[in-house]
């Protein structure tokens, strides 16, 4: 005998498995008073909330098809923020749509979002100042930052907090909101290449215009220095005991200046005690007066 689609649905719906299986799904679960929630909505809201999270990457893909590895760095940062709130917004109206009262929801969490509002505001001072990076394009991630006496190239931008590693390695953690209150110096915002420079005093009486070939052949013969702009010396003051000069050059990798800036130190030592350049240290003269 054949079945009928009807007979077999009926059959199906008045099995003791479809029974127990049918009053799980339709237990619900009471979260404060007005607020209930059924294991079908929790589901069909993981559901709902998996779909988005394959499309969101699916989209992020798509936009960034065409970006270079560094752009791509810097639209994943920016796109996180608004990830978020999409999963805020997509939760809210899969609720409405399973018929949790949504205005319950807040209405209960009220008193608890004060009080996190109360106990975390460095938390959301942070992640506000973090928007306030990428809108004012300060920081973006490969950047070479120094803030409150710490250099680090930048290598994730987050919510909370943006991480740096040092030159010896070290992860630096740097909570967003001191980005408003301390100065920052951003080394490559303007390109990879800056100016740096060696300050050296040498004695009073000393042949100044050989001072300042021994030093614009110290920098120059350094492989790290760029050729383009050439090197340059500066007479930067009469010092209380040493003729003060500083040596200008541009190096290609400011993260890394301190190797080139010893090498061209122990250049300048060399070259110095070649020439008979001395390089004096502090002298003061003392007078003793005995009136006896």
């Amino acid at each position: 005998m054949i079945q009928t689609l009807e007979d077999i649905e009926n059959e199906i719906t008045e099995s003791s498995a479809w029974e127990t299986a049918s009053d799980f799904l339709d237990w619900h679960i009471n979260i404060g008073e007005g607020i209930s929630i059924s294991i079908l909505d929790v589901i069909i809201v993981s559901i709902v909330i998996f779909i988005t999270t394959v499309i969101l990457r699916v989209a992020l893909k798509f936009l960034t098809r065409n970006l270079t590895e560094d752009n791509k760095g810097k639209f994943g940062v920016v796109y996180g923020y608004f990830r978020w709130l999409i999963y805020l917004i997509i939760l809210l109206i899969t609720l409405d749509s399973v018929g949790v009262n949504i205005t319950a929801v807040f209405a209960a969490s009220a008193a608890l979002l004060i009080g996190v509002g109360l106990a975390l505001q460095t938390l959301f001072q942070d992640i506000i100042s973090g928007v306030f990076i990428l809108i004012d394009q300060s920081v973006y991630v490969g950047d070479i930052i120094e803030i409150d006496g710490k250099v680090g190239r930048v290598e994730e931008i987050k919510l909370r907090t943006t991480r740096a590693v040092t030159l010896d390695n070290k992860v630096l953690v740097i909570p967003n909101h001191l980005y408003l209150e301390n100065s920052l110096y951003n080394w490559t915002q303007n390109g990879t290449t800056t100016r740096e420079s060696v300050s050296v005093g040498v004695a009073y009486g000393s042949d100044v215009q050989l001072v300042k070939k021994l030093l614009l052949e110290a920098a120059s013969s350094n492989e790290n220095v760029l050729p383009n702009p050439e090197p340059t010396v500066v007479f930067t003051n009469f010092g209380d005991s040493s003729l003060d000069f500083k040596v200008i050059f541009t190096l290609a990798d400011s993260f890394k200046a301190q190797f080139p800036k010893s090498e061209i130190r122990f250049t300048i030592d060399r070259l110095f005690r070649e020439h008979n350049v001395s390089i004096p240290f502090p002298q003061r003269d003392i007078h003793i007066i005995n009136n006896k």
